[in-house]
């Protein structure tokens, strides 16, 4: 089973889960890659047939699944939003949010998380969304470069994930923009599960039991702060705001998502509960 998902703190359940053998012990053999390109990359690789499963930016896996990714939502990953931060060089002269209309944003792909959440930031602010300006960089690594050399002014990414180059100095955060709705979901090649929907059941099991108990897992803030490069204090602020799920989207909250995502102009058609979750 082909597991993948950004390199981020959110993850790290699979990581441990895999480590302690827990899959294993549960007769699946799992392997996990790390995509730091994000969500158009994963999209691409569940079309392709390169990853199985994807663990997977709401937003951008519902507008791929309605553009025709074989693919379905089996469970919600984590219920809480996703806070993003609206990033400038640090020597930039913007110094709001609302300074940053008709500027251009780094995004790491077309239909990436970055870009779509530039469309909800749009709207927060009032902005015109037709004349939206992206530029494309792939990475965090990108996006430092592009906002250096002024190909790009702004960039959005987890604030958790860039607090570290906030605090360095390359980057200077204006302000935030939470997603207005659970962040991340686990997503499966629709062949995976017609062939294989026990293996996928017991996954969630596994992944399941880990999430429900991570942070009772001694001294976690400080294993996350290790393995992502954060502070302490930081990660503990983050471990407090995050919330991961053990269920499904029922049929309601996925028409809450699609509205608003229809009203944000990021999807033109909406799917039926049937096309997008697997029930």
């Amino acid at each position: 089973m082909k597991i993948s998902g950004v390199p981020e703190h959110f993850n790290l359940p699979w990581h441990l889960s895999i480590e302690d053998g827990d899959f294993e012990k549960a007769g699946l053999d799992v392997s996990w890659t790390d995509v730091p390109e994000g969500t158009g990359k994963l999209c691409q690789m569940l079309r392709s047939g390169e990853t199985d499963v994807a663990v997977i930016l709401t937003e951008g896996i519902i507008k791929d699944i309605v553009a025709g990714n074989p693919s379905k939502i089996v469970q919600v990953y984590v219920q809480s939003p996703l806070i993003w931060g609206v990033h400038v060089a640090s020597e930039s002269d913007y110094r709001q949010i609302s300074d940053l209309k008709g500027s251009t944003a780094a995004i790491s792909r077309i239909g990436s998380g970055s870009q779509l959440m530039a469309f909800v930031n749009a709207d927060n602010q009032g902005w015109p969304k037709d004349n939206l300006k992206f530029e494309i960089v792939h990475t965090i690594d990108g996006a430092v470069q592009a906002l250096k050399n002024g190909s790009a002014d702004y960039f959005m990414w987890e604030r958790f994930m860039t607090k570290p180059l906030v605090d360095n100095g390359t980057f200077r955060r204006l302000g935030d923009c939470p997603t207005p709705w659970p962040c991340f979901v686990i997503a499966v090649r629709s062949e995976i599960l017609e062939d294989n929907s026990e293996i996928i059941e017991t996954m969630l099991s596994v992944i399941n039991q880990k999430t429900s108990k991570f942070k009772q897992i001694p001294d976690i803030d400080l294993i996350l702060s290790r393995r992502y490069g954060q502070k302490p204090e930081d990660i503990r602020q983050w471990l407090d705001l995050t919330h991961w799920s053990q269920s499904n989207f029922d049929e309601p909250m996925l028409n809450n998502v699609q509205n608003q995502l229809a009203d944000l102009g990021i999807i033109d058609k909406k799917g039926t509960f049937a096309d997008i979750v697997h029930g």
